[in-house]
């Protein structure tokens, strides 16, 4: 029905967003790694979006690449898993962690993903085995180099968080070097 929202950001209140589309102001649900890559409020924003409808409620959720919504839209299918566990789920981990989990049939790694327990995380490896995969993975891995990923890596491996790792990686430039790079978010991580 709303696949897309393009207009003008005018809150940002997490999880939540206003985007304000020729006078209508939308509010959109979005998971915290399309969140931390939102413009500031005021600039232009475009988001994919799911569209949910209750009885009680109609909600809209956001996202900022085809792979996260396709993630999410994989997710919704699973018996016991609703809007609010795939959106938790798609915060705690990227998309291509996602698919590395189920390739591997990892439950420890959903498990760390809070509302998340060993059941739950059994069921989804069981149910997105062979649905979600290496191509769901790839296709939000483009976007970043690998030396980014590297960079990344590196962080985490120093007891960063993904999600400030994430974040440490947006401010450097897009052709630096690992080492370079790492040097770089370090100092941005001190800050």
């Amino acid at each position: 029905m709303i696949g897309r929202l393009t207009g003008v950001l005018a809150e940002k209140n997490p999880p939540q967003v206003l985007v304000d589309c020729h006078g209508v102001g939308y509010e959109v649900d979005v998971p915290m790694s399309t969140f931390y890559n939102l413009p500031a409020v005021g600039d232009k924003v475009s988001l994919l979006t799911h569209f949910v409808v209750r009885e009680d409620a109609q909600i809209l959720y956001g996202f900022g690449s085809s792979a996260e919504r396709e993630a999410f839209r994989l997710l919704i299918k699973i018996s016991g898993v609703g809007p609010r566990t795939a959106l938790s789920v798609l915060s705690g981990m990227s998309v291509g962690d996602i698919a590395q989990a189920v390739t591997a049939q990892d439950a420890g790694r959903l498990v760390k993903v809070p509302g998340i327990g060993k059941k739950t995380a059994e069921r989804l490896l069981l149910e997105l085995k062979g649905k979600f995969g290496a191509d769901l993975g790839n296709a939000s891995n483009a976007a970043t180099s690998d030396a980014q990923t590297d960079i990344l890596q590196a962080l985490v491996a120093l007891g960063y968080s993904d999600k400030e790792a994430q974040l440490s990686l947006k401010s450097l430039p897009k052709d630096i070097g690992v080492s370079e790079g790492i040097k770089y978010a370090l100092k941005a991580l001190a800050k």
